[in-house]
C-alpha cells in the first residue's frame, strides 16, 4: 500500500514529535502492509513555516535512520499546505512542495469550517501552472458537509479530493463516515490516505478502511484507490470517474 497523507516527520508539525516516534510509526506502517509514505508536514504561515528545503533535509534524515534500523519503507517528500491567497507565488518562490516533488499534485487544506471564497479561482490558477490540486479531507469541512455542491464543483473543474481512512472507519463519527462513502459514491474523491499523526490518537487504519471500502463497494474501488496512489506517485494522470451530485434526499439522514 502508498500512503499519499502522513505527519510522520519529526520536530515539524503536530505529527511525530521526535525521532523515536517516526521509527515506531514507520514500524506500524510496516505492519499494515504500507511500503511507501508520502511524508506531508503541514505548512500554515506563522504556525508551521515549513518549508520546502527544510522538508527534503528532514526527509533525507529519516531515511538515513530507517535504513540503518532495517525498516523496509520508502519515504518520500510532500507537504500540507493551508490554504492561502498567496499559496501559488509561494510554490513558484520555492517555498511549497508537491507531492512527491513532482510538480504535477499539489495538497491543499481548507479550514475545517468553511471554504473561502477565492478557492475555486486559485484552483483554477494552480491548474493553469500545470498542477493538479488535491483537496485533503474534504469530508471534514462542515461547510461542504452542509453544502456538497461546494466540492462537486470543484471536482467538476479539475479538482482531486483525498479522504481519510479514520473517516471510512468511523473513527470521527457516523456522520462523517457515511458522508465519507457518499463522496466515493458519487465519485468525488480520488485517493485514499492515512493522515496519520501518531499511533494513539491518529494512527494509520489502512487496512481496516480499504477492508470497509470493499464491504461497501466491492474489490473495484479498492483497485482504484491503490492505482490512484501508484499513478500519483509516477507523476501520471489519474483515474477519474464522472463527478455526481450527491442527491440531497440521501443527505439528510447525515442530520438525523
Amino acid at each position: 500500500m502508498i500512503d499519499i497523507h502522513c505527519h510522520i516527520l519529526p520536530y515539524l508539525d503536530d505529527g511525530a514529535k521526535d525521532l523515536d516516534e517516526t521509527i515506531e510509526m514507520a514500524k506500524s506502517a510496516v505492519q499494515e502492509g504500507i511500503t511507501k509514505i508520502i511524508a506531508t508536514p503541514h505548512y500554515k504561515k506563522r504556525e508551521y513555516e515549513n518549508s520546502k528545503e527544510k522538508i527534503l533535509q528532514t526527509v533525507e534524515m529519516v531515511k538515513r535512520e530507517l535504513s540503518q534500523a532495517k525498516i523496509p519503507l520508502t519515504i518520500l517528500p510532500g507537504q500540507e499546505p493551508r490554504i492561502d491567497g498567496e499559496l501559488l507565488q509561494d510554490y513558484q518562490k520555492g517555498e511549497i512542495l508537491s507531492l512527491n516533488n513532482g510538480e504535477k499534485y499539489l495538497f491543499i487544506e481548507f479550514p475545517s469550517g468553511h471554504v473561502p471564497r477565492y478557492s475555486e479561482q486559485l484552483l483554477f490558477d494552480i491548474q493553469l501552472n500545470g498542477l493538479t490540486p488535491v483537496i485533503v479531507h474534504p469530508e471534514r469541512n462542515s461547510e461542504i458537509i452542509e453544502n456538497p455542491d461546494i466540492l462537486y464543483k470543484l471536482v467538476k473543474n479539475g479538482a482531486c479530493t483525498q479522504i481519510t481512512t479514520s473517516s471510512l472507519t468511523g473513527h470521527f463519527g457516523k456522520k462523517i463516515k457515511k458522508f465519507t462513502l457518499q463522496l466515493v459514491e458519487y465519485n468525488l474523491t480520488h485517493f485514499l490516505a492515512s493522515d496519520a499523526h501518531n499511533l494513539s490518537t491518529r494512527p494509520f487504519r489502512m487496512k481496516e478502511a480499504y477492508d470497509v471500502l470493499v464491504k461497501e463497494y466491492g474489490i473495484a474501488a479498492d483497485y482504484y484507490f491503490r492505482e490512484n496512489a501508484e499513478l500519483l506517485l509516477e507523476n501520471k494522470t489519474v483515474i477519474k470517474d464522472t463527478p455526481e451530485r450527491i442527491k440531497v434526499k440521501k443527505l439528510f439522514g447525515l442530520f438525523g
